[in-house]
């Protein structure tokens, strides 16, 4: 047991030290850092038509409104601090004027297991606000409600009912000009797919229900004022000056962020092509090393260095070995001298 336990923490020390990273764009890296330089934060949106069945619907389509615009420009102080693009704007304008003008259709999507509302927008329009604000990409975030299977724990953990409970989610896309989706959340570019869900907006009441002496757990929605309590828990901003976020918002946009950082390898990747390079380097070097000094000298230097080469032409015979080569004439000492020794020391002699 103890050898798998040390196998798991190896492992995971692994894929965080190496980088167990991928690229979570819908584009390479590198086109994401040559093409999105200026990204632009729409106003978060809230869909009034989708799956939220509370009793009290409008009261809990307003409470999303109300801290959708207390907690949008800590998405925007996040965005900045990670320095992850070039520049961060805030795209001004109302949030339901926007959404019902730019939304063309809502889809409720099961990909790979996860179950989420995608939205798709209306090209022009969503072309115009860009170049209206001078972007080359926009992020827009919504918060929906969506009904899906959950499993939920008694507080003393001894049971749980599993069945489909009423939640509020966020989703966000990532597009260009063109409305080509450049990034999404969720995210299914990760090696783990997961989802965290907002806020459910329902819970089953096993107090009642062990009260009773009953089986039957009975789904209760949460009133308007525990929303808004839920809402209303907040955290430090992880933004130096930045206000309190609700702790639901910071959940989501840790997820989000964490996301959105660009894939970097570890060890470079694409540093290993210029190992060729200098192999062709130094092959070229004593090509063109051979044939530089062939020009040098019978070009240009050669009719220059012709009178310097007369004055010189003397000095060769000062060496000459042709006078000294007299030195035969000392034979009666071969064995003890050297010939190159008896050329001084017979004129010494003299």
């Amino acid at each position: 047991m103890r050898t798998l336990f040390k196998l798991a923490l190896l492992l995971t020390a692994t894929c965080t030290i190496f980088g167990c990273a991928h690229n979570y764009y819908s584009i390479p890296p590198e086109t994401v850092e040559k093409k999105v330089k200026v990204i632009g934060v729409a106003p978060l949106f809230t869909d009034p038509d989708s799956d939220i069945r509370h009793p009290d619907k409008s009261s809990i389509v307003k409470l999303i409104e109300v801290y959708n615009a207390k907690n949008e420009k800590e998405l925007i102080a996040r965005l900045r601090s990670t320095g992850i693009f070039y520049s961060v704007r805030q795209v001004q304008g109302n949030p339901s004027r926007l959404f019902s003008t730019m939304v063309a259709n809502r889809e409720r999507r099961d990909d790979a297991g996860i179950i989420y509302n995608k939205y798709f927008y209306k090209k022009d329009e969503l072309k115009q606000l860009m170049a209206e604000n001078g972007l080359d990409a926009i992020l827009l975030v919504t918060v929906s409600g969506l009904t899906r299977q959950g499993k939920v724990y008694s507080s003393n953990f001894l049971s749980y009912l599993e069945t489909d409970f009423n939640y509020l989610i966020m989703t966000a896309q990532m597009l260009d000009r063109d409305g080509t989706s450049i990034w999404e959340y969720p995210n299914f570019r990760r090696s783990a797919l997961s989802y965290p869900l907002m806020f459910p907006l329902q819970y089953p009441d096993f107090d009642e229900a062990a009260a009773n002496l009953s089986e039957k757990v009975d789904i209760k929605f949460k009133t308007v004022a525990g929303v808004t309590a839920a809402l209303n828990q907040t955290e430090a901003s992880s933004v130096e000056g930045a206000p309190p976020v609700s702790t639901l918002y910071a959940k989501q946009y840790e997820e989000m962020i964490t996301l959105l950082k660009p894939y970097r390898p570890l060890f470079g990747g694409k540093k290993d092509k210029p190992a060729p390079a200098p192999e062709g380097a130094t092959q070229m070097v004593p090509a063109s090393a051979s044939p530089a000094p062939a020009p040098t000298p019978v070009s240009v230097p050669a009719p220059a260095k012709a009178p310097a080469v007369a004055p010189t032409a003397p000095v060769a015979p000062a060496p000459a070995a042709p006078a000294p080569v007299i030195a035969p004439e000392p034979v009666p000492t071969p064995d003890s001298f050297t010939s190159g020794d008896i050329v001084p020391e017979k004129p010494a002699a003299k």
